[in-house]
């Protein structure tokens, strides 16, 4: 036998497919991004505030609608409102499963200044040391 009529295996690696995937899965993203727009329709104050430097943990925000009803980021149905007990459990297993986290209330600027205290007393109930109030830049 000779060297020549020896086969070799060609090694190719077929790449079609795998950008066809790629595509579909850009096109997927590119329409449900836009929907990820999350949370409670909330009209924020204007201050003029230095934003925060960016986090390692992702904030918890408690926000109060014009109504003075309360809602959370996290968890399931974060667009139904909490009653107080169960806003305290939920905020209090974070702060005790990631104490570092940050807490911040997002209050609607018609929104009674009473609730929005009740809301900071929750948290403190909950265990929550700092509590930042989030504002909307006057610059637009």
């Amino acid at each position: 036998m000779s060297n020549s009529n020896k086969r070799r295996p060609v090694a190719e690696i077929n790449v079609v497919p795998y950008i066809d995937v790629m595509l579909v899965l850009l096109i997927i993203f590119m329409i449900t991004a836009p929907l990820l727009q999350q949370g409670v329709e909330i009209d924020l104050p204007q201050a003029n505030a230095n934003p925060l430097p960016p986090e390692q943990n992702e904030p918890v925000v408690l926000s109060v609608n014009s109504k003075g009803e309360y809602f959370l980021n996290i968890g399931d149905n974060k667009d139904k409102p909490l009653d107080e007990k169960t806003l305290v459990h939920r905020v209090a297993a974070i702060v005790k499963y990631k104490p570092q986290t940050p807490v911040l209330v997002r209050g609607d600027h018609a929104v009674d200044y009473g609730s929005v205290t009740n809301a900071m007393v929750l948290l403190q109930q909950a265990g929550v040391d700092k509590v930042g109030l989030m504002t909307e830049s006057d610059e637009k």
